[in-house]
């Protein structure tokens, strides 16, 4: 195994691309009205991203405004002071460029490509939608439709986000971390437009974000952009502090949802676990690997392979301002009882506990993630993704240096003391989906 990761590395190496990043290629200001910027000259391709990183997600809202961070992604994009509606995408694209966004429990993040020469153009289109987003009454109820519609569509398409929203409403009894992303029905139905105007002006204020700009441009011209793009935009006061704590969980919860779709049974365990940062993030990541990434994982080979309870399999551990939850997933093979699926699950979780894993398995997830790592830092857009990911979680992107010999300190007695401290009956909450209808007269 360490041949194959020592191959990846050479071929990583042996590219123009992959000139190795160092802190010191990183360089960063704060304008006066508190944005700040991270900048890496990479000119690895006449290209150069920006991402904006706004510290909003479904964690800073609260009954009655469920959804409205996600409600902003579509807003965003639906035209501002100078650029009208339709005009950020068409304007960009005439440039060469291309853009995204997507919204997690955390973060707002928008992902904008483009030819290094189109970068003034890049902060004129951004300073325009951060000041002047254009919050009318006629494409709001517009837009609401359409989160509507993708709020019940990917409920009805999808059992696993069917099975996660009702897990995590379970799994969290305090926490915002307990409502969807996207969102409750009658809160979508219900925003008015002073809680998106308040909202837009709380949450999209330059203090509020961190920029990082990777690729084929010049750190003294990324600056005088900035100062005369972004720096005009006034500061707010800083958005209220998101101080409630999960109670601890004191036995195991669980859920069943009915749905008639569903050709066999799905089971999702969540166990509450400590915030991205904390010293055992890294052992928890390679406990997920080890128990369900590829073919050659613990969970993928018992329950899959060789006991033929579930036809898949997999672990989620999302990045996170606060405690949050360890995901695992599976989907019974046809015929298999939810039980019988949950009853093999539990026990490769046990054997971990009981037993711990081989040096073998724990080399195979370190090469696996630096694999991963290396990979991601061998792109302008993965290494300007990286970055403001350790800046916001971390708290500084010089920790992402840290990231190979902080995987090289886990042991396997980490991982077997993480499994034991986390992955408890009394620290779960089960979910089960099923076409069987929850009533009395089922068990008649």
């Amino acid at each position: 195994m360490k041949s194959i990761l020592m191959l990846c590395l050479v071929l990583l190496l042996a590219t123009p691309a992959a000139k190795a990043t160092e802190a010191k290629d990183i360089q960063q200001f704060t304008l006066e009205n508190g944005m700040q910027i991270l900048v890496l000259e990479d000119d690895s391709i006449p290209n150069a991203n920006m991402y904006l990183f706004w510290k909003v997600g479904s964690r800073n809202e609260y009954p009655g405004i469920t959804g409205l961070s996600h409600f902003f992604e579509h807003m965003m994009f639906n035209g501002s002071e100078k650029y009208g509606p339709k005009m950020f995408d068409r304007t960009m694209e005439a440039a060469g460029g291309a853009n995204n966004a997507y919204t997690t429990e955390n973060l707002t993040v928008y992902t904008d490509w483009f030819p290094a020469d189109a970068l003034e153009l890049i902060f004129d289109l951004e300073a325009d939608r951060i000041a002047n987003l254009d919050i009318n009454a006629e494409v709001v109820e517009s837009e609401r439709g359409v989160v509507a519609s993708e709020r019940s569509t990917g409920l009805e398409n999808s059992n696993f986000r069917t099975l996660h929203e009702e897990v995590k409403g379970v799994a969290f009894r305090a926490h915002p971390y307990s409502w969807p992303v996207i969102g409750h029905d009658s809160d979508i139905a219900n925003w008015t437009l002073e809680d998106l105007r308040q909202y837009h002006k709380t949450y999209y204020a330059p203090n509020n974000a961190v920029v990082v700009i990777a690729g084929a441009v010049k750190f003294d011209e990324v600056k005088k952009l900035a100062r005369a793009y972004f720096e005009p935009i006034p500061a707010q006061p800083e958005p209220r502090n998101i101080h409630t704590k999960e109670p601890e969980q004191k036995g195991e919860r669980r859920t069943y949802v009915h749905k008639e779709s569903v050709t066999s049974p799905n089971l999702m365990m969540a166990f509450h676990i400590p915030p991205t940062g904390h010293q055992d993030y890294y052992a928890l990541q390679m406990l997920g690997e080890i128990l369900a990434k590829g073919n050659s994982s613990r969970l993928k080979q018992a329950l899959v392979f060789e006991q033929k309870l579930a036809t898949n399999v997999m672990s989620y551990i999302p990045e996170s301002f606060d405690a949050n939850l360890f995901y695992l997933y599976a989907i019974a093979t046809p015929g298999t009882s939810a039980e019988a699926l949950e009853q093999g699950l539990v026990e490769q979780i046990k054997l971990v506990i009981e037993q711990g894993v081989s040096e073998q398995e724990l080399q195979k997830v370190k090469n696996s993630q630096l694999v991963s790592f290396y990979r991601e830092m061998q792109t302008i857009n993965g290494k300007a993704n990286t970055i403001g990911t350790y800046q916001v979680y971390f708290g500084d992107y010089r920790e992402l240096f840290d990231l190979p010999a902080e995987l090289e300190k886990v042991s396997a007695a980490d991982i077997q003391r993480v499994a034991k401290t986390y992955l408890r009956k009394a620290n779960s909450t089960v979910g089960i989906l099923d076409n069987k209808e929850d009533s009395y007269a089922q068990d008649r």
